[in-house]
C-alpha cells in the first residue's frame, strides 16, 4: 500500500480525490473508509458490486465526519431508534432516500455478508426503507449506521416524524422544479410562435436573435436546475459501470441543450429550447404522477394495516374491546394466553413468558418480571398478565410485524417475476434499438438521426409496465380490505386466485359460536368449582372456552399459578394447590374411554377438579349463515375437505352439506393437518386454508393461502396470509372470484402497455415521432393503465356484489 497525492477518481465512490488517497490492490481510493469498504466486498467475495450486472447504487459523496455519529451511543437518542431490543438481538429501521434501483437493494440485503453482526436486512423499496437486525454484542448502532454511510446509503436519521418529512422535502422540490421547468417551458413556446408560423421571416435580422437570446437564458434553469437529477444519477451509474434509464434521458437532455446552444451563439437557427424545456416538464410530470402512484400504493399498505386487531381494555374495573388504534398512552390492557401485545407496554400484573418469534423468528419465551418493558409484537405464552401502554401504537410498524420474513411464504409471484425479467433487458434493449436506429438514419437521412434517437428513449419509459401489476393488485387489496378481508401482501390475491383445493376447519371457522347452545351434564358444581373453571378459561382465547366463560358468568376470579393451552387437547391450570383440566377426554382423564350421557351430535369439553372427572359441558354447534350456498358453488370448481379436531359426531350432517363424505377428516390434531396438507401439495393442488388462527396456525403457514376466520376482533394471527372478518363468511366465493378477476386486469394490462410501447417504437424508429410528443405520451401510459385498473376493479366490484 502506497500513499500520494494527485487528483484522481476513487475506484469505490466515484469522486474525484483532492486530498490524500490510497492505492490497494491497483485501486485507488480517496479515503480509508473507501478502501475499507472495499477490503470488505473483496473479503466477502462481494466485488460484483463494482461489475456491471450488480452495481451497488449512488455513491458516497463526502468521506464520514470522524466523530459524525458519535450521538448514536446515546441511550435516549438509541431508544428512539430501536424498534425492538434484547440481549441478542437489535431491531431498527432506517429510511434510505439515496436507494433508487434493484442493485440499491441488491447490496442492502447482503450487508451481512459485510458485517458479521448483521443478523438479516429486508428492504422495502417504495417506502425506501430497510429494516435492520444486528446483535449487539458483536457490533452497535453506530457502526451500522457508519457502514450504511461508508456504503453510499446513509440513513435519514430525523427522530421526529422521519418518513414524513423526508418526503415532504423531497415532494416540494420535485414541484419546484416542475414549476420552474413549466414556466420556462410555457414562455419559450410564446416567444417562439412567430417561427411556428412561419412569420419570422420579416424580422429574423432584428428580433430573431433577440428571442433566441431569450429563450436560451430561459433554459438555462430549466437546465441547471429542473434536469439536474438526471445528470446526476446518470454520473453517478457510468461511475459504477452501471447504464440505468437515467443515462439515455440526460444524453438526450443534453444534446438538444448544446445543439440549440450551438445554433443561437452561431447564429445559424434558434435552436430547440422549447423541444428541450417540454422534454423535462413532461418527464417531470411523469415521475411527480408516478411517485404520486407510489406514495398511494404506499397509503394503501398502510390503511391495510387496519386489519381485525383490536385488544381488551380495562375501564373502571370492566373489560371493554377496543381497537389497536385507539390505544392511548396509559391504557392497562388484558393480555390472555397466544394473544399479541400491541404497543410498548410494561407489565403491571401475572407472570409473563412472552414469545417474540414474530419480531425476531426465535421461539423461546422470555420471562418478564413486574414493571419489565415488552415490546410490541410479543406473545404471551401462560396465565393474564395485564399491561400498561408505554408508548404510541406505530400502524405501520404493525405492518412490519405482519409482513415479518419470518411468516412470509417460500413463494413468489408470477407475475412480479416476469417484471423482474423485463427490467433486467429493459435498458439494454433500450439502447440497442435507440442506438440502431440513430445509426440507421445517420446513413440514410442524418437530419432524422437525433429524432429517432431521443424518441425511441423517451417513447419506451417503462412506467407502464411497472404499474400494471402493483396498481391492480395494490387496488383490489383496498377493495377487499373495504369489504373486511385483510389482505397481507399483494401476491396474495394472485396466489388466491390459482387456488384448486380448500380445507376448513370445523370449530369457530363453520361454526358460529355465538349462536352455539350450551349446557353443563355431570356432578353438580360448587360455587367454588364454578370460580376454578371460570378462572381457567379467561386466559384462553379459544371460541369453546369463551362460550363456557360466558356460560358461567363468574365475575369473581382467581389468579393461576401455572397454566396451559394444548392446541388441539384443552386446558391444564393449578389455582391455589388445586389442579384443573379442561378439554378432550384423552387429557382430562385417559383412562375414561366414555361419559355416559354425552351428546354424540354435539361437541363435548370434559372437566377434571384434582385428578377427578366431574362432568362436561356439551355445545350445538350451529352453522354459518351461507355455509350451503358456499359449499354448492365451490364444489364445482374447487375440491373440498374438511379438518375437525373433534369427534365424528356430526359426520352425517355434515357429509349431506358437502355432499362426500371421503373427504370429511375428524380427531385431527394440528400436525395431522399440517400433514394433510402436505399431502395435497404433493397432489399439485394449491391449498387454501380456512381455520380459526388458533390451533390451524401450522396449517395455515403451510398451506399455499391461510384465512384466519376471526369472530370477533381481539385475535391475530401472524400465520395466516388473511385475516377476514367472521360476519362478510358468506362473501367467500365473491372474494375468491375477485382475485381471479383481478388476475385478469393485470393480463389486460400488460397487453396494453406491450401495445403501447410497440406502437410508440415504430413511429420512434421512422424519426417521425418528435421527442415533446413522445414525453407527454409517457405519462399518458401510465394515465391510462391506472385508469383502466380503476375502472376495470370498480366494474368487478359491482359485478361480483362488493362495496
Amino acid at each position: 500500500m502506497k500513499n500520494q497525492t494527485i487528483d484522481i477518481h476513487c475506484f469505490h465512490c466515484g469522486e474525484i480525490c483532492e486530498e490524500e488517497i490510497i492505492t490497494f490492490q491497483e485501486h485507488e481510493f480517496c479515503c480509508n473508509g473507501c478502501q475499507k469498504v472495499y477490503e470488505i466486498l473483496a473479503n466477502n467475495d462481494l466485488c460484483a458490486y463494482y461489475d456491471l450486472e450488480n452495481t451497488p447504487g449512488l455513491a458516497q459523496r463526502n468521506p464520514i465526519a470522524k466523530h459524525k455519529f458519535d450521538y448514536l451511543d446515546d441511550e435516549s437518542v438509541q431508544s428512539k431508534l430501536i424498534s425492538y431490543r434484547d440481549s441478542n438481538r437489535v431491531q431498527v429501521n432506517f429510511h434510505i432516500p439515496t436507494m433508487h434501483c434493484a442493485s440499491c437493494i441488491w447490496l442492502l440485503e447482503h450487508l451481512y455478508r459485510l458485517d458479521p453482526g448483521v443478523n438479516s436486512t429486508r428492504v422495502n423499496f417504495l417506502k425506501k426503507s430497510l429494516q435492520l437486525s444486528f446483535d449487539p454484542q458483536k457490533t452497535t448502532l453506530k457502526n451500522m449506521v457508519m457502514l450504511l454511510a461508508s456504503l453510499g446509503y446513509e440513513p435519514a436519521l430525523n427522530l421526529n416524524d422521519l418518513e414524513k418529512i423526508v418526503k415532504k422535502d423531497e415532494n416540494r422540490r420535485l414541484l419546484f422544479q416542475i414549476g420552474v421547468a413549466g414556466f420556462c417551458f410555457g414562455n419559450i413556446m410564446l416567444i417562439s410562435f412567430p417561427e411556428y408560423f412561419g412569420l419570422d421571416s420579416l424580422t429574423r435580422s432584428t428580433f430573431s436573435p433577440f428571442f433566441g437570446y431569450l429563450n436560451l437564458g430561459l433554459s438555462l434553469p430549466v437546465f441547471f436546475y429542473s434536469s439536474q437529477d438526471y445528470f446526476k444519477a446518470a454520473w453517478k451509474g457510468l461511475l459504477k459501470k452501471h447504464i440505468s434509464i437515467d443515462v439515455p434521458l440526460a444524453l438526450g437532455i443534453l444534446v438538444l441543450f448544446i445543439r440549440s446552444l450551438f445554433e443561437v451563439t452561431t447564429k445559424t437557427g434558434i435552436g430547440y429550447f422549447d423541444t428541450h424545456a417540454g422534454l423535462v416538464f413532461f418527464l417531470l410530470i411523469g415521475k411527480w404522477f408516478q411517485q404520486k402512484t407510489f406514495d398511494t400504493l404506499s397509503f394503501e399498505r398502510d390503511y391495510k394495516s387496519y386489519f381485525p386487531v383490536a385488544v381488551s381494555v380495562l375501564k373502571g374495573g370492566k373489560e371493554t374491546t377496543v381497537p389497536v388504534t385507539e390505544l392511548k398512552i396509559g391504557d392497562r390492557l388484558v393480555i390472555r394466553n397466544n394473544e399479541l401485545i400491541p404497543a410498548d407496554s410494561l407489565l403491571m400484573k401475572g407472570q409473563a413468558h412472552i414469545d417474540f418469534s414474530f419480531v425476531t423468528g426465535e421461539s423461546n419465551p422470555l420471562e418478564k418480571v413486574l414493571g419489565d418493558l415488552i415490546y410490541a409484537g410479543g406473545r404471551q405464552m401462560g396465565s393474564t398478565i395485564e399491561v400498561e401502554v408505554c408508548k404510541k401504537v406505530n400502524q405501520s410498524y404493525l405492518t412490519q410485524l405482519w409482513n415479518s420474513e419470518h411468516f412470509a411464504k417460500n413463494q413468489h409471484s408470477r407475475i412480479q417475476t416476469f417484471q423482474q425479467k423485463v427490467s433486467r433487458y429493459f435498458t439494454w434493449s433500450l439502447l440497442i434499438i435507440a442506438l440502431g436506429s440513430a445509426g440507421y438514419w445517420g446513413i440514410v437521412d442524418p437530419t432524422l438521426s437525433w429524432h429517432a434517437f431521443t424518441s425511441v428513449l423517451i417513447i419506451a419509459c417503462p412506467c407502464a409496465l411497472a404499474l400494471s401489476s402493483p396498481f391492480a393488485l395494490g387496488t383490489a387489496m383496498r377493495i377487499l380490505g373495504r369489504n373486511k378481508c385483510y389482505i397481507k401482501s399483494p401476491e396474495t390475491v394472485e396466489h388466491i386466485a390459482r387456488i384448486n383445493a380448500i380445507v376448513f376447519d370445523k370449530t369457530g371457522t363453520i361454526t358460529q359460536p355465538s349462536e352455539s347452545t350450551i349446557f353443563y351434564q355431570g356432578e353438580v358444581l360448587t360455587h367454588d368449582e364454578r370460580i376454578l373453571i371460570a378462572s381457567l378459561v379467561r386466559n384462553s382465547v379459544h371460541p369453546l372456552s369463551k362460550k363456557i366463560f360466558q356460560y358461567l358468568a363468574e365475575d369473581q376470579l382467581l389468579k393461576l399459578n401455572e397454566f396451559e393451552e394444548i392446541p388441539g387437547k384443552g386446558l391444564k391450570g393449578l389455582i391455589n394447590g388445586i389442579s384443573i383440566s379442561m378439554g378432550t377426554l384423552s387429557l382430562v382423564a385417559p383412562n375414561k374411554i366414555s361419559i355416559k350421557g354425552k351428546d354424540h351430535m354435539a361437541t363435548t369439553v370434559n372437566v377434571a377438579i384434582n385428578g377427578q372427572l366431574k362432568g362436561f359441558f356439551s355445545i350445538q354447534h350451529h352453522y354459518r349463515i351461507g355455509l350451503n350456498n358456499i359449499i354448492r358453488i365451490w364444489s364445482k370448481d374447487y375440491d373440498l375437505f374438511l379438518l375437525s379436531g373433534d369427534n365424528d359426531r356430526e359426520k352425517n350432517r355434515l357429509a349431506h352439506i358437502f355432499g362426500n363424505e371421503e373427504h370429511l377428516f375428524f380427531h385431527q390434531t394440528p400436525e395431522d393437518k399440517m400433514i394433510f396438507i402436505d399431502h395435497l401439495h404433493h397432489q399439485s393442488k394449491n391449498v387454501l386454508m380456512l381455520g380459526d388462527g388458533l390451533n390451524d396456525a401450522g396449517a395455515l403457514k403451510a398451506a399455499d393461502v391461510g384465512i384466519s376466520v376471526s369472530e370477533d376482533t381481539a385475535h391475530f394471527s401472524p400465520a395466516s396470509d388473511v385475516i377476514m372478518d367472521a360476519q362478510v363468511f358468506n362473501q367467500l366465493p365473491q372474494f375468491l372470484s375477485f382475485s381471479k378477476n383481478t388476475l385478469i386486469v393485470i393480463k389486460i394490462s400488460f397487453l396494453i402497455s406491450l401495445t403501447y410501447n410497440i406502437i410508440g417504437l415504430s413511429y420512434a424508429v421512422q424519426g417521425t415521432l418528435s421527442p415533446l410528443i413522445a414525453a407527454i405520451l409517457m405519462p399518458l401510459s401510465s394515465i391510462t393503465i391506472i385508469g383502466f385498473t380503476t375502472l376495470a376493479t370498480s366494474v368487478y366490484t359491482k359485478k361480483g356484489g362488493l362495496s
